[in-house]
């Protein structure tokens, strides 16, 4: 099972791609680092923990999941 990599911020509708930075919580609701930054890395949805998202390689390069291999 892999992260759903939702592709906007839900505070501000700003582009969250894969390959960039983004912020998430345990129910995967995602936020830019200025949303994130703003609520106090508090998801406004839940109330829950707002960390860092992986980074996914973009698509096309070498790599992908393990399971894929």
């Amino acid at each position: 099972m892999s992260l759903e990599m939702r592709p906007v911020c839900e505070g501000c509708g700003a582009a969250t791609p894969p390959a960039d930075a983004a912020w998430i919580c345990s129910f995967e609701c995602t936020f830019c680092g200025d949303c994130a930054e703003r609520g106090a890395a508090a998801c406004p949805n839940c109330g829950g923990e707002l960390v860092p998202r992986p980074r996914r390689r973009p698509e096309g390069d070498e790599g992908g999941a393990p399971s894929d291999r």
